[in-house]
This record gives C-alpha cells, structure tokens and sequence, in this order.
C-alpha cells in the first residue's frame, strides 16, 4: 500500500509516517514508479510495526529506544529471554501509569464532589508524590503540593 492508505490503514500523518522511515523506524520497499523519488510501499508487517511504535509511545518509551529495539531486531532478532525483558519493562511501565491515573482519579473524584457540595472545608489537595511525566526536573517526594491544578507555594 502507498503511502496515503497506510496513513488511513494506521491512523499516521503522512509527516509521522515520513519520519518514522527517516529514523529507521519503518523500512518500506520502493517500487518502481515514481521516478527519482520512488513510491513507498508498506506491508502489513510495517502497519503492525507501526502500531507497536505507538503502543511504545504510549507506555512513556523514547523513540531513541524503540529505534534501538527495532534495530536488535533487525539485526538478529530477539531471543525469548530478551522479549520477556521488554515485557517486564513495558509491564512496569503500565503498572506505574496505571498507579498515576488511579491517584489522578482519586483526586478529580475528591475535588469534584467537594465543588459540586457547594465548596465546604478544606479544598482537597493533590499532593505529588511520584515525578510527574511533564516536568521530570521535579524531585519525587518534594512535597509540592497542587491547588487548582497549580503548585502552592509554602
């Protein structure tokens, strides 16, 4: 498939899909037309590629690391021991974003039912606890503290 329907077929811009294969990531034959520019023709194995690439994404992986997998791959595969490894991790991963949804959760919840009562006591607080994905810099455990979805200073 060219290029126009793997981006429909993947949900991908164009421009993702174009930088993907420049970072190596996707690897799509050429075919015979296009002249000096030959057309780019993805398979099914690019498209699930590509959904992998996003999953990656998804669980918090750089994708200086996913080109590093995908180029161990490409180079001599992945022995089982290898891919349980990148599932414990990418299991980690899920584990510790699921951890940070259900606190999020918890706090939204909080905060919603106390602006829906009418604002009475003490406003819940989000206290941040863990690194936030936004601002790595942030030390885990600094004891910030979030109001109105803003750091309270004191």
């Amino acid at each position: 498939m060219l290029i126009g329907e793997f981006a429909a077929r993947t949900g991908l811009s164009q421009d993702t899909i174009r930088f993907y294969v420049r970072k190596g990531l996707l690897a799509p034959e050429t075919g015979a037309k296009g002249g000096r520019n030959p057309y780019q023709i993805f398979s099914e194995r690019d498209a699930s590629t590509a959904r992998m690439i996003r999953f990656a994404q998804a669980i918090g992986l750089p994708l200086r690391e996913i080109a590093g997998i995908a180029a161990e791959l490409q180079r001599q595969g992945l022995t089982p021991a290898r891919e349980v490894e990148l599932m414990d991790e990418a299991l980690a991963r899920l584990e510790r974003k699921a951890a940070e949804l259900a606190e999020l959760t918890d706090y939204l919840r909080a905060k919603r039912d106390w602006v829906e009562r009418g604002k009475p006591g003490p406003e819940p607080r989000f206290l941040d606890l863990s690194p936030c994905p936004a601002a790595p810099e942030w030390e885990a455990g600094s004891g910030r503290e979030f109001v109105n979805g803003e750091p309270r200073q004191g």
